[in-house]
């Protein structure tokens, strides 16, 4: 590419500031500013990339593609809509359950204003769900499955961490994700079975409470949340600001895409993908980085809409020619 591709960063969070790292490392990138609702406070962060409000539409014209890095339960379902109709989008909206609907209603206003919105990347939704198509695809018939937090400390969730800070009476809060062991070994068995969320996975929560916060309510409300805690084993520990810091200030998470079945006849087959992550908002963003070359790809080619990873040929994540793929990694 000749001419660097424009980026947006919208939201200054744990994920913002990765992509902002990021992009340093794709020289076809140039990050042109920081967009937040609060500007002032991230200015005091940030000296070498200009600092905008979030209504600054006029300054979001300059860049081709904004990367939004707000949470799912709350910033995305309104800000994906609003940005999608003034600007090519990439998105990591993680409620599994709900991302058809916001596709449905990402696509149209994508389409009908001429942008392209890459929603629900990361990689989980995202490379997890690459994985779980190409390895059903492979082995006809077979479920893939998603397991996360695999290590004997599981993996903290940027998602479901953010889910706990918006309750009432929440000052902080982590929550990490365990797999359960049996449930990977039915699968590596090519049972086959049919898993519901809370036999694969049990869910392990750290929560800061405000001065006079009540923590037999707070408990009930994380335990009952839908869609993010309620059908699990889900364990509560409240503890200190301090100890939250000391002990809880990384972002370590990794998983695995799984599926084992036939190859016809009598032979068997087993797919795996694993990764492992030392920062899960890190890796969110590398992720994100490389879907944003991809809508700048698919707006040029005018080819507008909302897509997600499983609609976009590989070569677009790439800042590498045809030639070159061919080359290098054929």
């Amino acid at each position: 590419m000749s001419q660097k591709i424009a980026v947006a960063i919208i939201g200054y969070g744990n994920v913002g500031r990765g992509v902002q790292t990021a992009l340093k490392q794709n020289p076809d990138m140039e990050l042109m500013g920081i967009f937040s609702r609060s500007p002032e406070r991230v200015k005091q962060d940030v000296q070498d990339v200009p600092v905008y409000s979030v209504d600054d539409l006029q300054a979001l014209q300059k860049c081709s593609v904004a990367i939004l890095c707000g949470g799912s339960k709350n910033d995305l379902p309104v800000q994906g809509p609003h940005f999608a109709a003034h600007i090519s989008t990439v998105d990591s909206y993680d409620n599994h359950s709900c991302i058809p609907e916001y596709f449905n209603k990402m696509n149209p206003i994508a389409r009908d204003n001429k942008t392209v919105s890459v929603i629900s990347t990361g990689w989980d939704p995202g490379t997890f769900s690459l994985e779980r198509v190409l390895g059903n695809a492979f082995l006809p018939g077979t479920k893939t499955y998603g397991f996360y937090g695999v290590s004997e400390k599981g993996g903290l969730s940027m998602g479901h961490s953010d889910a706990l800070r918006t309750i009432e009476g929440v000052a902080d809060a982590r929550q990490y994700t365990h797999a359960i062991p049996e449930a990977i070994e039915r699968v590596r068995r090519g049972e086959n079975p049919d898993l519901k969320p809370e036999e694969m996975h049990w869910r392990e929560c750290y929560v800061v409470l405000e001065d006079g916060a009540d923590a037999e309510k707070i408990e009930k409300e994380i335990t009952t949340m839908p869609a993010y805690f309620a059908p699990y084993k889900t364990e509560v520990h409240f503890i200190s600001a301090e100890e939250l810091k000391e002990n809880h200030a990384g972002f370590p998470h990794g998983g695995m895409v799984i599926g084992s079945g036939s190859l016809g006849g009598t032979n068997r087959g087993t797919i795996e993908y694993h990764n492992t992550w030392d920062s899960n908002p890190a890796a969110t963003a590398n992720i994100l980085v490389a879907h944003a070359r991809a809508a700048h790809r698919l707006r040029e080619e005018e080819k507008f809409g909302a897509y997600t990873i499983v609609d976009i040929p590989p070569a677009y994540f790439s800042p590498k020619s045809h030639d070159e793929l061919l080359a290098e990694f054929l």
